[in-house]
Parts: structure tokens; sequence; C-alpha cells
């Protein structure tokens, strides 16, 4: 049994650096896309990140489209509709906000995720999680205080809601027995189409897309689209989703180095104490549960000696 777990830890590791790398990328989705806003309309640059990103994931599923049939596009079509709505708050959030709160701000889906649990299907809601969510509360009452909560705020924490939904749809609608590539492919494309509509419906500003803003988009349809979910379906499995969860909460660092370096941003005394109360909602919760597990995982494996 301890080979056993030497072989967890070991894969575990492993895993570690890819979806660290992950958070990376996802954290300077939210600089690229603040710099990409500068000239293309944030529900165009949705349209067409998808568009490009698609395209990308067309690509790789070559070999694979024959596997298409009708189960995988109405299950992708399923998780699809939540990862637009997801992408659709993201850009309006994005846009009217700072890429420093709305990173903090979107890290809160991993605190709703459990509450949508229980409210939909009476999954017991633990102290630590309860704990959280008052954290949390207390994080955005901060940020309200030092600048305000604007209309990218709210976008931001409504798209953590939505970001729960995609992540929860994930593990309701699909089978394990489902080809990733393609219902990635089917999700991105459902974006693609959704996002398309609305440009067509919505009255879009006219843009110039200069080469900084075509390699934003490019950046954004690339790295935390096409790539990061290749990774996290990759690597995910062979971590605990706690641990995974750990790893994520590394997204709104990113986001805010890369908004202090990039775009110049600077957060107020308050603001900081917001965004540490938010962060501090997620991570401490968190950590106290790998901590009980790997307690838990050292109490089986010495039963099992005996």
């Amino acid at each position: 049994m301890n080979e056993v777990s030497t072989n967890l830890d070991l894969e575990s590791r492993r895993a570690t650096p890819w979806l660290i790398l992950t958070t990376i990328l996802w954290g300077g989705s939210f600089v690229f896309n603040k710099i990409g806003f500068r000239e293309i309309p944030p529900v165009t640059f949705l349209f067409l990140r998808f568009l490009l990103a698609a395209c990308m994931m067309a690509l790789v599923c070559l070999p694979r489209l024959r596997g298409l049939n009708r189960m995988i596009l109405k299950r992708g079509g399923m998780v699809g509709i939540a990862l637009t709505a997801a992408n659709l708050s993201f850009v309006i959030g994005v846009s009217g906000t700072s890429a420093t709160r709305a990173g903090f701000l979107n890290n809160l889906f991993v605190l709703v995720v459990p509450l949508f649990c229980y409210l939909f299907w009476r999954d017991r809601v633990d102290r630590l999680t309860f704990a959280g969510l008052c954290l949390a509360v207390s994080g955005i009452i901060a940020l309200a205080a030092g600048g305000g909560f604007s209309r990218g705020d709210i976008f931001s924490t409504v798209c953590a809601l939505f970001i729960a939904l995609h992540i929860i749809s994930v593990s309701k609608v699909l089978s394990s027995g489902d080809d990733v590539y393609l219902i990635t492919l089917v999700q991105f494309t459902t974006v693609t189409i959704i996002g398309g509509l609305l440009v067509l419906i919505l009255p879009q500003p006219a843009f110039h897309m200069g080469p900084v803003s075509a390699g934003a988009l490019f950046y954004c349809a690339l790295f935390p689209t096409v790539i990061c979910f290749t990774l996290q379906n990759t690597f995910q499995r062979y971590t605990t989703p706690t641990r995974a969860s750990l790893i994520y909460t590394l997204d709104p660092v990113w986001s805010m180095l890369g908004g202090f370096a990039l775009l110049g941003e600077r957060l107020g005394l308050w603001e900081a104490f917001g965004c540490a109360l938010v962060f501090s909602s997620v991570v401490i919760p968190l950590a106290v549960k790998l901590m009980a597990e790997r307690r838990a995982l050292r109490l089986y494996l010495d039963q099992q000696q005996f």
C-alpha cells in the first residue's frame, strides 16, 4: 500500500506543474482580454476568440471527426451553453473593472459549486465552505467600500456563478466514455454560434484590429482556451479535486501581477483587503480539506499494515 501511495503522490507531483501552467495562462487571459478590448468590442472579441479556437480545435480533432455523433453534439451543446454564459459575463465583467478585481471575483466559483450542489441536489455544505462564503461576502463588501461595486464587478461575480454551472454541467451531463476532444470542439463551436448571433443582433461599434489587439486575440484563443482545456483534461485526473482546486486559486494572483506589470493597475487599501479576504475565502477551506485528505490517507495506509 505504501508503494501505491508513493505512485499516487508521484503522479500528482507530475501533474502539478502542468496545472500551475494552466493557471498562468488563464490569469494572462484577464490582461490580454483588456488589451484586446482597447480596439475590439467585448462581444465581438468573444466571437472571434472562440471562432479561432474552434478552428484550431477542429484541426486537432481531424482524426476523430468520424466519432462525432448526435449524443456528443447534444451533450457538448448543453455544456457549451453554460460555457457561453460564463464567457459572455466574463468579457462584460473584465471590460468594466480591473483585471485584478475580476480575477479575484471570478475565483469565487470554487465556493459556488458546493452551494449549487446543495440547492439543486441537497448535497451537504460543510462548515468550512460556509465559513468561506462568509469571508467572500466580507471581501466583496470591502471591495465595494474601496472603490464602489461597478457594473463590471457585478458581471465578474455573476461569471463565477456561470463558471460553477459549467463545471457542474460537465460532471452531470457528460459521460466518462465521451471523446473529450470532440466534446471540447462542440463546446467551442456552440460559443462561436451564439457569439456570432449576438454580434448580428446587438449593435456593435466599428473597430480596427491592430497588431496588438490581434496578438491579444490569438493569445486568448490558443493559450487559455485550446491549450488550457487540453492540459486540464489531460492532467487533472492524476490529482484530487481538492488539490486541483487549490492550484486553480493561483489564477487571480497571475491576473493581479499581470495587471500591475502590463496595465499599470494599482489597488487601494480597502480593495487590497477585499481581494485578500476573497482569496482567503477560497484558499483556507481548500487547504484545510487537503490536510484532512492527507490525514485520512495516512490513517487508511496505517490500518492496511495490520
